[in-house]
């Protein structure tokens, strides 16, 4: 029998094949009354033609989730890629829109090298890079989880990738956080009392309520640490320095890539990747939502593919589902239904 939550909403589907070409990790934000897909990886040779490198820089925009238009074209890869003004293609980086203008916030290990760049744009299609020679003092790191709170970038959490780039770095697991007002200067964050694990892999954002949440997560695989982990517990902070576990356990099972969103009051949880037995990761399709964090109710029958590292927006009232490791450009919405 289904709750009177779940009865609230329908997923419809928008299109099975937008413009762009199949990605997971893509960052989605909301600027300007549109939707913009930024990004994404995808290490098919049939569409090696939009992703030379296995990760592009495209820059997608769409006002209806049906018809999407390419602001800016990839050109990582290409002859054309000007490494002064345009950034390298990534995925799982992290997004936000701060101070009127959508952020890039580092990018991922794909390149055998770390991207400590951080690019801003008013538009989408011009970019800027506001920290050029200089890395933020948290790296070197990937796979982090950033979030737009209280007038500031909040980069959290995160790892090294040893097993993708050779520096001499040593492998880390972080847990820890840090606070930007400019993208320049970061002030790290000393917690006062316990905090979540280290972990990342963690897409889109949650705050609500005056807090922001870390929902889940988990690490990557490296040479030294050959096991992944995944958690499904729930942490909520009003200032970064203090937290609080809700729930060290919640109802869906602990996952990695998957995202997190604030919608309609409420925190939610989409997709994402579990392991079964034998197997080092399974996608997933379920979706749950909660008022508090501590309660949780699953969406019955989600209709789109089981996926991980979709890209999700909270646009025009509804709850959006784009593309993912199935490796479809698809597009579905989450409505309200009166």
């Amino acid at each position: 029998m289904k709750s009177q939550t779940a009865e609230k909403y329908q997923w419809v589907e928008i299109t099975g094949q937008a413009a762009f070409a199949p990605r997971d990790g893509a960052g989605a934000l909301v600027f300007n009354n549109k939707m913009w897909l930024i990004g994404g990886w995808n290490p098919r040779e049939k569409d090696r033609a939009f992703f030379p490198r296995i990760c592009n820089n495209e820059v997608w925009s769409s006002v209806d989730g049906k018809d999407w238009t390419l602001v800016k074209p990839g050109t990582f890869g290409t002859q054309s890629f000007d490494p002064d003004n345009d950034w390298e293609g990534r995925h799982t980086a992290g997004y936000g829109v701060f101070k009127g203008k959508m952020w890039i916030i580092c990018g991922d290990a794909n390149q055998k090298h770390y991207q400590p760049d951080i690019w801003n744009s008013p538009d989408g299609k011009t970019w800027t890079r506001v920290n050029p020679g200089q890395k933020p003092p948290w790296m070197p790191r990937v796979l982090q989880h950033t979030v737009i709170f209280k007038d500031a970038i909040w980069v959290m959490g995160g790892q090294t990738m040893t097993g993708f780039v050779e520096d001499g770095a040593p492998q880390v697991f972080y847990n820890d956080l840090w606070r930007s007002t400019d993208g320049i200067r970061w002030d790290k964050i000393e917690p006062q009392g316990d905090i979540w694990e280290p972990r990342g892999m963690i897409g889109g954002a949650a705050v609500l309520n005056g807090r922001m949440w870390v929902l889940g997560g988990g690490t990557y695989n490296t040479p030294l640490t050959p096991s992944r982990k995944y958690f499904n517990d729930v942490w909520s902070t009003a200032d970064g320095a203090h937290w609080t576990c809700h729930t060290n356990n919640a109802p869906w099972l602990p996952r990695s890539y998957h995202d997190v969103a604030a919608f309609d009051g409420k925190l939610w949880v989409l997709e994402g990747a579990y392991p079964k037995s034998g197997e080092t990761s399974r996608n997933r399709n379920d979706v749950w939502c909660s008022a508090d964090g501590v309660k949780w109710i699953e969406m019955p029958d989600t209709p789109w593919k089981p996926r991980h590292a979709a890209s999700v927006f909270v646009y025009a009232g509804v709850l959006w589902m784009v593309a993912g490791n199935n490796m479809e450009s698809d597009v579905w919405k989450l409505v309200c239904l009166p």
